[in-house]
């Protein structure tokens, strides 16, 4: 389990996703802490650019993001976001957002905002899953399994990090069954507690790159620590839905309808304790097949 203060190693996550500002439409934000350590973790990139996007709008919410993943980002040094204001209109805003490390993109973001409005409403139920309280935390389940994962990512596997993740069917690292590609998952951030509803949106977005690309792997017996599957986030897209308290426990359900051309593509449905769909994700990633030797 994580700390009140969402800490990772180094900068507290509320810490690592705000940002400096350089100038009108210029910020800065590190490069360090995250999820991984030897490049820097999508989802961080996501919510840094969507938070320089947030300083450049008033009044209004996100409601779609499209970003794509260009280049690894550097975990050593900081990272540059340029806000372009596309369009400030009566009822949306536009933003692009040009992620840069070393003089070249990382990531290009575009991100629409909306004034609140009313309108009907539905959605599609919540899957009946059991819930957290009966489930082990990711770490947990790694300190379980140490045993069987390699030495040099036992440190790794431990490390505290800011994001409380069960899985509700969690899968042997290294020789996996080949199952189905819907992936249930419970989630809360802690350092969400008593924050603006922008900051809900961006430590959401934050966490929404965590363990969704992994589905596209489950109906092939693989996992990341196979040994057999390079991988990266491609593109990433988030929609938000309605009010999001992350402190909170929320259930995320993946699948992986297509994988082919070493690529696999991915959606996610989060839904808070009550049974809300509050966000709709939906990535592609490379997942390709390393060759022996």
């Amino acid at each position: 389990m994580t700390d009140d203060t969402g800490e990772i190693s180094g900068p507290t996550l509320l810490d690592m996703l705000d940002l400096e500002q350089l100038e009108v439409t210029l910020f800065r934000g590190t490069g360090a802490g995250g999820e991984t350590t030897n490049r820097i973790f999508g989802g961080q990139v996501i919510a840094q650019a969507l938070m320089a996007a947030y300083r450049t709008v008033e009044d209004r919410l996100c409601h779609s993001l499209h970003a794509y993943f260009i280049r690894p980002g550097d975990p050593s040094i900081p990272v540059i976001y340029e806000v372009d204001r596309a369009r400030d209109g009566g009822s949306f805003t536009t933003r692009r957002v040009v992620a840069i490390q070393h003089g070249k993109q990382i990531l290009n973001m575009a991100a629409s905002f909306h004034s609140a409005e009313d309108g009907w409403e539905h959605q599609h139920p919540m899957p009946d899953v059991p819930g957290p309280d009966e489930l082990i935390d990711r770490t947990a389940h790694a300190a379980a399994n140490l045993d069987k994962l390699p030495k040099a990512v036992h440190a790794e596997a431990l490390r505290k990090r800011p994001i409380e993740l069960r899985e509700v069917a969690p899968r042997d690292f290294i020789a996996p069954e080949p199952t189905s590609d819907v992936n249930h998952a419970w989630f809360r951030i802690p350092a969400a507690a008593g924050t603006s509803p922008m900051m809900q949106h961006v430590l959401l977005a934050y966490m929404t790159d965590i363990s969704l690309l992994g589905s596209g792997l489950r109906p092939h017996g693989q996992t990341w620590f196979t040994g057999n599957v390079m991988g990266a986030s491609l593109d990433h897209a988030i929609w938000f839905h309605g009010p999001i308290n992350a402190e909170n426990w929320h259930l995320y359900t993946m699948d992986a309808p297509f994988t082919g051309g070493a690529r696999g593509f991915n959606r996610g449905a989060i839904y808070d304790r009550a049974g809300r769909l509050v966000a709709s994700t939906a990535q592609e990633g490379l997942i390709r097949p390393r060759k022996p030797g």
